[in-house]
C-alpha cells in the first residue's frame, strides 16, 4: 500500500509541478512575446532603435500617417497633433500626440501600437515613445507625448518594399489594471490634500 501512496505521491507532484509552469508560462508569454515582437518587427511592430549619428539619409520619400484609438471604457480623448509627415529614409523625425482625461476621475493608462502594412514594421525604427508606459492623467488634465522615429534608410535597397509609399503608425490607449496602476492611484488616495489646519 506504501508504494502505491508513494507512486500517488509523485503523480501528485508532477502535476503540481506541470500546473505550476503552465501559469507562470501563460503570466510570462504576453511579455515575452512584445519583446520578440518589438525586436524582430514581427505582426507589423516597429522596431526600437538606438540613435546613430552616422545613419545615412537617403532620397526615398515616405509618408507617414499617425493614427490614434482609444478603447472604449476609456474615458480619454486620444489624437496626433499631426495626422501625416513626409520624411526621407533615415531622417529622423519628432511628432506628438495628445491625450486628454475628460473624466472627473483620475485614470492610469497604457498603450499598444502596430505598423500597417505589417511587413513594413522592421523598417519603422522608433527611437522614443510612449508606448507599454503606464500615464497617470488627472480629470481634465492634457498631455503631449512624443514620438521619435526613422524610417531604415536600408529600405530603399529592399525590393520587398518598393510598393510601400505610406506606413502608419496606429496607437490604441486602455486603462491600465495591473497592480503598479493600483498603487498609482492608491498613493494618489493617500496623498494630502493641503487642506486642515
Amino acid at each position: 500500500m506504501s508504494a502505491l501512496a508513494d507512486r500517488n505521491a509523485r503523480t501528485a507532484r508532477r502535476l503540481a509541478l506541470l500546473v505550476g509552469g503552465m501559469v507562470g508560462l501563460a503570466f510570462a508569454s504576453a511579455p515575452l512575446y512584445d519583446m520578440f515582437c518589438r525586436v524582430t518587427g514581427f505582426g507589423g511592430t516597429p522596431l526600437v532603435a538606438n540613435a546613430a549619428s552616422d545613419r545615412p539619409i537617403g532620397d526615398r520619400v515616405v509618408a507617414v500617417r499617425f493614427d490614434s484609438n482609444v478603447d472604449p471604457n476609456l474615458p480619454w480623448r486620444f489624437q496626433p497633433l499631426e495626422r501625416e509627415v513626409r520624411v526621407r529614409v533615415g531622417e529622423e523625425r519628432l511628432m506628438h500626440y495628445r491625450v486628454t482625461n475628460v473624466s472627473q476621475r483620475p485614470i492610469v493608462g497604457t498603450s499598444t501600437y502596430n505598423v500597417t502594412p505589417e511587413h513594413a514594421g522592421p523598417t519603422f525604427n522608433k527611437l522614443q515613445c510612449f508606448c507599454f508606459t503606464e500615464q497617470l492623467l488627472l480629470p481634465g488634465q492634457s498631455m503631449d507625448m512624443p514620438v521619435v522615429f526613422f524610417v531604415d534608410p536600408d529600405m530603399a535597397k529592399d525590393r520587398r518594399y518598393d510598393n510601400v509609399r505610406t506606413i502608419t503608425l496606429s496607437y490604441t490607449f486602455f486603462e491600465a489594471k495591473t497592480e503598479r496602476a493600483k498603487t498609482i492611484l492608491s498613493g494618489l488616495q493617500a496623498a494630502p490634500t493641503g487642506k486642515g489646519g
